[in-house]
């Protein structure tokens, strides 16, 4: 295509196995998307692809194209093209903004109030609409995970070290949070294993979520989470005394194909009867499942069916989502991209959120966001959505901004 005089820039779509950080201490952090356009650098990047852009759309209506070029340049133009037209519908939505301003600046030396509130009602509408179109198009610049689409196993254990009883009933509390996201988000929700605590609370528990997007709104949920809350018996809930317990989430893409070949003489196979409600058969049949890769010493049970062979091809299912999960890991490892977003040693300092009853508190620790009402947080509905969201414009917004900086760093060496 050099021959054309066609100069392609390198872009964020090109960039395979992009991944963010959370852990940008030393990045100015941006708190909206509307911010991030505003900067010089996103602004120079964004002009450059709209004028690429429209060297593709020039260069196809050339005679002299071979089919290769063709195909390669619809290709591209197809990938441009969203991105140029958010970028012009952003543009214009600036326009009305600043003639808005204009407008207030004028009212309020003239003390037309009255005006001057509706003009600003009218403003604050369309910074919302700014918002909006500028995270539609980091959303089109940030390349795709290739697992975000996928169903996802995910588990929550009570921590062993900390808290006592209030790990596990809160152990409990998040797991109902998560199954009711999941009728939420309108998601299949399928018990796998559930091992409930004698007091009431739950030691451990994992799911089958299947759906639209699940991997996507869900992989920012692994971690440590911690709670802080006076307990309701005991000396410390007349003393009014807060307790901290944490407890951990993991949440492992399933993709729908996994290609893991798993060796019968690797597993060990034990079964055992069911632990947690489900009617007759607990307590009563050998139908629960634990298998254990031998070469890993990753174990996983199944307790959800009245069937043997069930509970065993489910937990064979989940062996293979945590090999392959394995392999993904080694591969971001390899890339020098591995996120810890997840388990890490399950220590209070590595803790992803904070659940804080006393102060009725939500905090984020990772993107320094507070949310109010603990309670809507857990019901898994509007509250619990809109902190996923938010975890996943700030994930854009990182991922824009750290890839313009290597590439200003690599423009700048020379590179």
């Amino acid at each position: 295509l050099y021959s054309h005089g066609f100069w392609r820039l390198k872009s964020l779509l090109d960039t395979a196995g992009f991944t963010l950080s959370f852990n940008s201490r030393h990045r100015k952090i941006h708190q909206d998307s509307q911010a991030l356009w505003k900067h010089e650098a996103v602004q120079k990047y964004l002009e450059a692809l709209s004028k690429e852009y429209q060297q593709v759309s020039h260069l196809l209506n050339a005679d002299s194209l071979t089919d290769f070029e063709q195909r390669t340049l619809r290709r591209r133009c197809a990938d441009l093209s969203p991105i140029a037209a958010a970028f012009q519908e952003i543009k214009e939505a600036e326009k009305e903004v600043q003639e808005l301003e204009a407008m207030c600046r004028e009212l309020d030396r003239r003390d037309e109030n009255q005006l001057l509130e509706l003009a600003l009602e009218e403003k604050e509408t369309l910074d919302e609409k700014m918002n909006l179109l500028c995270r539609k198009l980091f959303q089109l610049l940030v390349p795709k995970e290739k697992y975000d689409r996928s169903p996802v196993i995910l588990e929550v254990t009570a921590g062993r070290t900390t808290g006592g009883d209030i790990c596990q009933q809160f152990t409990k509390e998040m797991f109902e949070m998560y199954q009711n996201y999941a009728d939420y988000k309108r998601w299949t929700f399928d018990i796998v294993n559930y091992t409930p605590a004698e007091i009431g609370g739950l030691h451990h528990a994992a799911a089958h979520i299947s759906g639209e997007d699940v991997y996507r709104h869900l992989k920012y949920e692994g971690g440590t989470h911690r709670v802080q809350r006076i307990p309701e018996t005991g000396m410390s809930s007349r003393m009014q005394r807060i307790h901290t317990g944490t407890m951990s989430v993991i949440v492992l893409p399933q993709p729908e194909e996994v290609d893991i070949k798993v060796d019968p003489k690797d597993l060990r196979i034990d079964t055992f009867r069911a632990k947690g409600a489900g009617g007759q058969h607990v307590n009563k049949t050998d139908s629960a499942v634990r298998i254990v890769h031998l070469p890993t010493g990753l174990a996983v049970e199944c307790q959800q069916e009245r069937s043997q062979q069930l509970n065993k091809e489910i937990a064979l299912r989940t062996l293979r989502a945590k090999l392959y999960q394995q392999i993904i890991e080694k591969q971001l490892s390899q890339e020098q991209s591995a996120r810890k977003l997840q388990l890490g040693t399950r220590a209070q300092s590595e803790r992803i959120r904070t659940y804080n009853f006393t102060q009725d508190r939500v905090t984020d620790h990772r993107i320094s966001y507070e949310a109010r009402n603990i309670k809507e947080i857990l019901c898994g509905k509007d509250a619990l959505d809109k902190l996923i969201n938010r975890l996943l414009e700030f994930a854009e917004i990182e991922a824009v901004t750290e890839y313009l900086e290597n590439l200003q760093a690599s423009e700048g060496g020379g590179c």
